[in-house]
C-alpha cells in the first residue's frame, strides 16, 4: 500500500540548507519587528499545545545568538505551556510581522526563570512579567511566504468584520454549556485598553 508521503518530491537544497543552529542578525532583526508569535509545547506524553503570545514589537528579546527571552505575561492562569516545559523542555516559536509574508521558526529547549533573574528591562504596559522562558536555540529558519500569501492575512480587504461572529461571551457560554458568567467583550476591551 502506498504511503501518502510517496506523492511528494524530495525537498530542494534551499529548503534543507536554510536551517541554522542559532539566531543570526536577520533572525534577530525579524524578532525585533515581531509583535506576535505562536508558542508550541508538548506534555510528557507528546500531546501538543499552541499558545498565542503578543506584545510590543520585539517583546521576545534576543539575549545572544543562542538564547531568546520570552516574557510570560498575565493571562488566564491555566499555565498549559509552563506546565508542559517542566516535563518536556522542547519548544517551538513561529514569529509573524504584520506586512511581511515570510515567517520565522525557532526551535529549542526552554528553561523557566524569575523575571528578576534576567538583566533586562522587561516592563511592558507598566508591568513586569510573572516569569520568563529562556529558550536555548537549536534550530532557526525562515519559512516561505506562500501560506500567508494564500491566506491574504495582511490584506486589509480580506479582514472579517467583527459583526459576522458572535461576541465571545455568548460563544463561551454556549461552547462550554455553562451558566457561569462570561466577561462581556466590551468590558474586556476597556480593561485591556487601560492596561495598554
Amino acid at each position: 500500500m502506498d504511503s501518502a508521503l510517496d506523492h511528494y518530491r524530495a525537498p530542494n537544497a534551499r529548503a534543507v540548507d536554510k536551517v541554522i543552529d542559532h539566531v543570526d542578525h536577520h533572525c534577530a532583526a525579524f524578532i525585533g519587528l515581531s509583535p506576535f508569535a505562536v508558542l508550541s509545547t508538548a506534555d510528557a506524553d507528546g500531546s501538543p499545545d499552541v499558545s498565542p503570545r503578543g506584545g510590543v514589537p520585539g517583546f521576545v528579546r534576543v539575549l545572544d545568538p543562542r538564547t531568546l527571552v520570552l516574557p510570560d505575561r498575565e493571562g488566564n492562569y491555566r499555565l498549559d505551556s509552563l506546565h508542559n516545559t517542566q516535563v518536556n523542555p522542547q519548544v517551538a516559536l513561529m514569529f509573524l510581522v504584520p506586512g511581511i509574508e515570510e515567517t520565522l521558526r525557532v526551535y529549542g529547549r526552554c528553561r523557566l526563570a524569575a523575571a528578576d533573574d534576567v538583566d533586562l528591562d522587561l516592563v511592558e504596559f507598566g508591568k513586569q512579567p510573572l516569569s520568563v522562558m529562556l529558550v536555548d536555540v537549536e534550530r532557526a529558519y525562515f519559512h516561505c511566504a506562500k501560506a500567508v500569501m494564500r491566506s491574504k492575512l495582511w490584506d486589509p480587504g480580506a479582514q472579517v468584520h467583527r459583526s459576522v461572529f458572535p461576541p465571545m461571551g455568548k460563544v463561551w457560554r454556549e461552547h462550554t454549556a455553562t451558566d457561569s458568567p462570561a466577561q462581556p467583550d466590551h468590558e474586556m476591551r476597556v480593561e485591556l485598553g487601560r492596561e495598554l
